[in-house]
């Protein structure tokens, strides 16, 4: 072994860790002492991470700095930027002098993660649905503390004599509210195209809001003892045999995706915990949540329990039996099918095997949610599409769930399934990564046009493909039927829906499988579960009677393969759409991108609401408040009950957001960023962030984006830093100018009444209490005077709270 002298650098996670050290501070003065070394490389993995650490030390007087593409650049002295990939930094001596020291410094060693890096895989649940919110004028939102106004667009205000950009918001009686841009986070959509304003400054939607928080409360109680309960129930520990584990992962023919190798391990190591598990698996149709269940029903069945995998439709679970079957075969497993397919003589004998123990896996319809059959020792319960059954099959199925494991998937949950998953009620995992290869689907709404219907199916006919044609209800068959038959000689077709004899119906789909037919004209039974690689155009007749997930399953027929698929939504010619029918269908058409079927189901959520999720009955709880601001109001009651603050849980309020008067200028100018709904996005991002190595990383992303940054955006990213300090000080409201500071505390209120008196006296005659406000007298002359020394008072007075917290531990 031979030593070339070469050392880990310094890593700056103690700076990195106290906001009251300056990080870039002890950079310089690191980067200083090196330089009478040798040459010093601060590395960053993109350019726009190269460009912002290069502000931020030219800022701590490091000027002149050179940008260099390669090692060989490296002079003898000086400071060097370089894009280079490196997980931490280093220091030896410099090859071509080797009497100095060359210093190299990554971007992680500073920041603890690098500023720009590949999206994270897992996004939570809960981030799907804000991504997935923008705003146009007209549009109903929630304001936490003013309620329900109109947003009508973005406005640029000059406030102390400095730009502003806020949001408009429109309220009863004309009001107008502005909201700066950096208190995004109080706006939520409203959900709904019609609604009452509320009253600027009226005391109506406090007095909603109190009694809503009341029921919430109740309802998240509840919901805790639910939880509570499931956690104290036991069930089997499933575990599978390493050997034939892998034997039978190694037989997927596919590439597994990181989200399906995530919810496999969800799975699993839910089976493995010895409580029952209760997981919603949301993928679109074609991402692999099969594959899924199957992992799941191998581990149940090789640990002796009986699995049973339901399914809507007969088509769904006749095609899951064959899937189950061939991937089964060589196993110690019998696989049996049980549904209306099955000839009487066939499901005597599986009913006959599951009460005996013979059955290990069953695959079928609701028929197996009849009394008559019996389980011998049902260990996992697979249900696909959960939102085709009713209400009755689902009191069955709860029934069954007492103790056992239980898998639940779909692409377009139900909006009262959706809210239990997002409250931590039910498990959730999301496939949202397509397959390799997988083309998102072009999707166009229309009325019924012979001409566009006619080169939609002779294209597909002629570039080798199949199509479906689609229809709401059986007695509209023989309209198109004739409509085939007049425009489209050259083509087959074959007709199918639910209330033929089950051999007949089988006859014609295996026909359509094995291609012998163009086109498939069947009602909503293709809904769930066909999957023809071949067949990749479809049209849908009078689109407007479906539901927005079943036209999002019906979509999801086609585009299963590496061929892109087409899919028209049709109308009648000349009737005009109701409201939620034109909502529905301007959605879908918008939903392009692969795996939105979360997204959608947001959406629904917002059109239909959830629900009252303990019963029947349907509430407006959420159309008092809007969805987003209950689901939050919801989270927060549920995360304080499990943390034991049941006490003043109606009155504690944690949505309020710190005003920051500065006299600076606050905005993403529209030069920077022109389009309005990707400058809506960034602030909506840009709220949720609060350390500074989050804003750093947000700072290079933009760059990277969209080239050097403004003064007004950096000056933005410093004003949500103080934010982001004043709320844990409790800052209400901080007013800086030339002269000084105002402060204002949350409810007049100050978490640690001994900090604050230490904190006045620290100022020596400098600071003092005046009408329930902190008066703090500074000399500041600039822009830059004024960030920095308001920082630094939030900072100072949220230590305080820290302490205080810190010593109530202590005593605890």
């Amino acid at each position: 072994m031979i030593d070339a002298g070469g050392r880990i650098g310094r890593s700056f996670a103690p700076e990195r860790q106290q906001e009251n050290t300056s990080l870039f501070g002890a950079l310089s003065e690191h980067i200083k002492v090196k330089l009478q070394e040798g040459p010093v490389v601060l590395a960053s993995y993109s350019t726009g991470a190269r460009e912002r650490l290069a502000g931020l030390i030219e800022d701590e007087g490091h000027i002149g700095a050179v940008e260099i593409a390669d090692g060989t650049r490296i002079g003898k002295t000086g400071l060097h930027l370089a894009v280079w990939a490196l997980e931490a930094g280093f220091e030896g001596p410099l090859s071509t002098d080797p009497g100095k020291k060359l210093t190299v410094i990554a971007e992680q060693d500073v920041l603890g993660d690098r500023l720009i890096r590949q999206p994270r895989k897992r996004r939570k649940a809960e981030n799907f649905l804000t991504e997935h919110q923008s705003l146009s004028p007209g549009d109903l939102v929630v304001h936490v503390d003013h309620g329900i106004g109109r947003y009508q667009g973005m406005e640029v205000i000059t406030a102390a004599g400095a730009a502003h950009e806020c949001l408009l918001l429109e309220y009863a009686e004309g009001s107008k509210l502005y909201l700066p841009v950096e208190n995004i986070e109080l706006l939520s959509k409203y959900g709904h195209e019609e609604g009452l304003l509320d009253k600027l400054g009226g005391g109506a939607w406090q007095a909603k809001k109190a009694k809503l928080k009341e029921r919430i409360r109740e309802m998240a109680d509840r919901l805790i003892r639910i939880a509570a309960e499931r956690a104290l129930r036991k069930a089997p520990v499933l575990e599978p045999e390493h050997h034939a584990w892998e034997a039978f992962a190694a037989r997927f023919p596919y590439q597994e995706t990181d989200d399906q190798l995530r919810a496999i391990e969800d799975v699993v190591s839910d089976m493995t915990s010895g409580q029952p598990m209760d997981r919603l698996i949301v993928g679109d149709v074609g991402f692999g949540k099969t594959e899924v269940a199957m992992r799941a029903a191998f581990v149940a069945a090789m640990s002796g329990v009986q699995v049973a995998v339901i399914a809507p439709t007969t088509l769904l679970a006749r095609q899951h039996y064959a899937t189950f079957a061939e991937r089964f075969r060589g196993f110690p497993v019998n696989v049996r099918p049980l549904s209306r397919f099955v000839s009487a003589k066939e499901a005597a004998a599986t009913r006959d095997g599951l009460a005996r123990g013979t059955v290990d896996i069953v695959v079928g319809t609701h028929a197996l949610l009849a009394k008559g059959v019996r389980f011998q020792n049902l260990g996992l319960l697979v249900i696909d599409e959960e939102q085709h059954f009713g209400v009755g099959h689902k009191e069955r199925l709860k029934q069954l769930r007492t103790d056992i494991h239980v898998l639940t998937l779909t692409a377009t949950p139900i909006p009262r399934t959706l809210q239990l998953s997002l409250s931590g009620v039910r498990d959730l995992s999301i496939i949202g990564t397509p397959p390799v290869d997988r083309l998102a689907i072009r999707t166009y709404v229309s009325e019924f046009d012979a001409v566009t219907i006619r080169e939609a199916l002779l294209r597909e006919h002629y570039r080798g493909g199949q199509s479906f044609f689609v229809v709401p209800r059986i007695k509209d068959l023989p309209q198109i039927e004739d409509f085939l038959r007049e425009q489209m000689p050259e083509l087959t077709y074959v007709v199918a829906h639910g209330q033929m004899a089950a051999g007949e119906l089988d006859d014609r789909m295996n026909a359509f499988y094995d291609g012998k037919y163009d086109v498939l004209l069947a009602t909503t039974i293709v809904e769930s579960g066909l999957d023809i690689p071949t067949a990749n155009t479809m049209i849908v007749h009078r689109a407007d009677m479906f539901g927005l997930s079943q036209l999002y399953q019906i979509r999801g027929r086609v585009g299963r393969s590496k061929t892109r698929a087409y899919a028209y939504l049709m109308t009648e010619p000349r009737k005009r759409l109701t409201q939620s029918a034109e909502k529905r269908l301007r959605v879908l058409g918008s939903l392009d991108s692969l795996g939105a079927g979360f997204t959608l189901a947001s959406q629904d959520l917002d059109i239909r609401g959830a629900g009252n999720l303990l019963g029947e009955e349907q509430s407006g709880q959420m159309r008092d408040v809007g969805y987003e601001l209950y689901q939050s109001m919801l989270e927060e009651a549920i995360a304080k009950i499990r943390a034991g603050e049941m006490e003043g849980l109606s009155d504690a309020d944690e949505q309020w957001a710190p005003q920051i008067n500065l006299g600076v200028p606050v905005l993403i100018p529209e030069e920077y960023v022109p389009d309005l709904d990707v400058r809506l996005g960034l602030y909506r991002r840009l709220s949720g962030l609060h350390s500074k190595v989050e804003l750093e990383g947000f700072a290079a992303e933009l760059i990277d984006r969209f080239g050097k940054l403004p003064r007004e955006v950096n000056t933005l990213l410093l004003v949500v830093r103080i934010k982001a300090m004043c709320k844990r000080a409790g800052i209400a409201k901080l007013d800086g100018g030339p002269k000084g500071a105002t402060i204002q505390f949350h409810n007049d209120h100050f978490a640690s009444p001994q900090g604050l008196v230490e904190f006045i006296q620290a100022q020596k005659g400098l600071a003092k209490v005046k009408d329930n406000k902190i008066v703090v007298r500074r000399d500041w002359k600039s822009d830059a005077d004024k960030i920095k020394g308001a920082f630094a008072i939030a900072r100072d007075l949220a230590e305080k709270v820290k302490e205080e917290k810190k010593g109530a531990k202590a005593k605890a």
